[in-house]
């Protein structure tokens, strides 16, 4: 029988009441309080994994790559390798479902998934991005796989900055007009006495990418992608301090991503190794496209009656349109004859919604700090068909009020306790509709499904010696199927929302046992999870179609990473993931069966060496191995492979200039997610071959 968590979650909750909290030094580095844990906890001292890559990092990657989910994946081994489109199905953390973010803004949509959260910004006006591994409920509903915070840049210091950069990248094998990517921004921000401002835009045109052979690299016309693309980006914030201790703040940011159409798909043959590749000409329908719009206004008190508050309200708007195809799941014969109807989907979300928090410290002689807030979501969202019409998720609204308590009471000096509580009240309402014909036109009775859970958090943290800190924790995570997939694909007549078993949440159980050790020059983390879930889901492709299956679920796995200084300047780093994932394929109560890579990363190794070799000259090169693995489907068996980059960045008399070389030895490989996720010629995708990026930015 499982163990069961939640009565020790519970007693550790009822002894103490909280989780998280503390602030440090690390590294010669300056400590980040890691806001996405909504009580002011620095990144080290919590009790499960959190990364935070900083600013400096971010740019070492985007002088290799600008596709956002490539950087996250060179960075963290426990997040899946890129599928290099603008899709990110199947790009899990952990192995599962993350919550993305955007300054605390949710980028995820609950009613219809679709992949394309990781392309909601471009990472040229991120400032870092916080990484809380593991299932958790802090941020609310999504969080299964962990949370992902991308934390947008601040003002710069001084009236009036201004910077601005120009890139070009090309391959090295065939360097043409068409398959050239250019991309400039700009940003102009300064802080005075009580007003700071920044305002920043990007825009970049994405050429044809080929491979390690020197094959144009199959274009995914129907899912979209970041190859053959324009796309722009503005952000602008402004914020406002009264006083030393409060401080109010508007934010926008808008981006856009859209196919250019300039190239069709030409499937490859799996069983001889010859990847899908790309020829001109124009395909049916609108290109495919993203369309984002998310904002903010927040207010921040740092002693309000003796507490911190923090509250903001936010909203988001996206669109994302799909690329035209004639799909069977398309096919009406009162349309048009079988076979002949082109059409494409497009999915609409619209949310907004509030977070409150109040923070008080020092409490039992500075043993206790506890936090506590209110959230609020709505979220309204709905899948058509952009060329007929038709409805193909019907109009849904989710809304949501959670009560969440957080804190930390220290035991001793070198023992702190951490526990949490979060309830969730929510209700989904779906409007009745009918399905397409290929799902027989049935009517389905809408209606409304309520949901009430309540998340418990819990945790240790112990300093048994100078340096070295012990950790474990229990967090559970909340998250709805995907709606949209269920019901757009209901043939039985007479099924009403209500009945639905399949919309059930998902309640994912994890727990972490981890340690770290900062110790000089060394940097030492080790930590052991695993996440459960007796109803959870996993994706499979049904004759070319995603469908969810509503299965037990576990994934388990080892995170260790080292870093070692070896002078001023000089720091290598060594990064490993191990997962492992099993789900029940009978429904008896074992885990019998792998999990592939549609639902899960590889196992994979990344070793990383920067050196500032002057004041003036600093390198990057970092290379990354994808273990070879196996799933119970023969056909998904992945060889692995090993990749490497490298970058230069030298200061000029005015400006920079950075060099990045990507696939540094020309690699000729297939993706993972081609390998093992799906078994179909038209998305048996190559990996981007070597490419060279030059850049140069001025501070003007």
């Amino acid at each position: 029988m499982p163990f069961n968590y939640r009565p020790l979650a519970a007693a550790i909750l009822l002894g103490f009441a909280c989780p998280s909290q503390a602030q440090d030094q690390q590294a010669g580095m300056e400590t980040v309080v890691v806001s996405a844990l909504r009580s002011n906890v620095a990144e080290d001292k919590t009790a499960q994994t959190v990364v935070v890559i900083r600013k400096e990092a971010i740019e070492g990657q985007l002088a290799i790559t600008g596709n956002s989910s490539e950087v996250l994946s060179n960075i963290l081994p426990s997040y899946t390798p890129s599928r290099g489109k603008m899709n990110g199905s199947g790009e899990t953390l952990r192995g599962r479902a993350p919550l993305i973010l955007i300054d605390g803004v949710p980028q995820s949509n609950p009613v219809r998934p679709t992949g394309r959260e990781a392309h909601t910004i471009d990472y040229a006006m991120v400032e870092r991005i916080e990484i809380i591994q593991g299932p958790n409920a802090i941020n609310g509903l999504g969080a299964t796989g962990g949370t992902i915070n991308i934390v947008t840049r601040r003002p710069e210091k001084g009236a009036l900055k201004q910077h601005a950069e120009l890139q070009v990248t090309a391959p090295t094998t065939d360097v043409e007009g068409e398959t050239l990517n250019y991309k400039a921004s700009y940003r102009l921000s300064g802080r005075m006495d009580k007003l700071d401002y920044l305002f920043a835009l990007s825009a970049e045109d994405q050429g044809l990418h080929l491979d390690g052979a020197g094959r144009g690299i199959g274009v995914d016309v129907t899912q979209g992608d970041l190859m053959d693309s324009r796309s722009h980006d503005v952000l602008a914030k402004i914020g406002y301090r009264p006083d030393g201790l409060q401080k109010l703040q508007f934010s926008v940011n808008r981006y856009r991503i859209k196919s250019k159409g300039s190239y069709l798909g030409v499937p490859g043959k799996r069983q001889l190794g010859i990847p899908s590749t790309s020829i001109e000409g124009t395909p049916p329908g609108t290109p495919a496209h993203n369309d984002v719009w998310t904002s903010s206004a927040s207010y921040a008190h740092a002693d309000l009656a003796g507490m911190e508050l923090s509250a903001m309200v936010f909203n988001q708007e996206f669109e994302g349109l799909f690329g035209a195809d004639n799909s069977a799941t398309f096919q009406d014969v009162t349309i048009a004859p079988r076979g002949e109807l082109y059409d494409q989907s497009r999915a609409v979300a619209s949310k907004y919604g509030s977070k409150l928090g109040l923070t008080k410290s020092g409490m039992l002689d500075g043993r206790l700090k506890l936090s506590a807030g209110v959230d609020t979501l709505v979220d309204k969202g709905k899948q058509d068909l952009y060329g007929t019409g038709r409805t193909f998720v019907p109009e849904s609204t989710y809304r949501n009020l959670s009560l969440f308590t957080q804190g930390e009471y220290k035991l001793f000096e070198a023992l702190t306790v951490h526990a949490g509580a979060r309830r969730e009240k929510a209700d989904l309402k779906v409007d009745t509709y009918r399905t397409l014909a290929a799902y027989r036109n049935t009517l389905v009775e809408g209606g409304k499904i309520t949901f009430d859970e309540t998340l418990l958090n819990a945790g240790l943290v112990a300093t048994p010696v100078r340096d070295v800190t012990l950790y474990a924790s229990y967090s559970e995570g909340f998250g709805l199927p995907d709606i949209g997939r269920t019901l757009r694909s209901i043939n039985t007549p007479g099924q009403s929302i209500t009945s639905l078993g399949a919309l059930a949440p998902i309640l994912t159980e994890g727990v972490e046992a981890g340690v770290r050790v900062r110790k000089g020059d060394w940097n030492l983390d080790a930590a052991w999870y695993r996440s459960d879930s007796d109803l959870g889901t996993r994706v499979v492709s049904v004759n070319g179609v995603f469908m969810m299956a509503r299965e037990k679920t576990r994934l388990e796995g080892v995170d260790a990473s080292a870093g070692y200084r070896f002078a001023k300047g000089q720091r290598a780093s060594l990064a490993y993931a191990y997962t492992r994932g099993r789900y029940d394929s009978d429904a008896n109560g074992s885990l019998d069966a792998r999990l592939d890579g549609l639902n899960v990363a590889p196992n994979r190794l990344i070793a990383r060496w920067n050196a500032d070799w002057s004041d003036k000259l600093s390198t990057m090169v970092q290379v990354q191995h994808a273990f070879k693995q196996r799933f119970d489907d023969p056909a998904k068996a992945f060889s692995g492979y090993s990749l490497a980059d490298a970058s230069l960045s030298y200061k000029l008399g005015k400006g920079q200039l950075r060099l990045g070389v990507a696939n540094l030895f020309d690699k000729d490989y297939i993706t993972y997610y081609s390998q093992s996720a799906l078994v179909e010629p038209a998305r048996y995708f190559a990996g981007r071959g070597r490419t060279l990026t030059l850049g140069y930015g001025l501070d003007l």
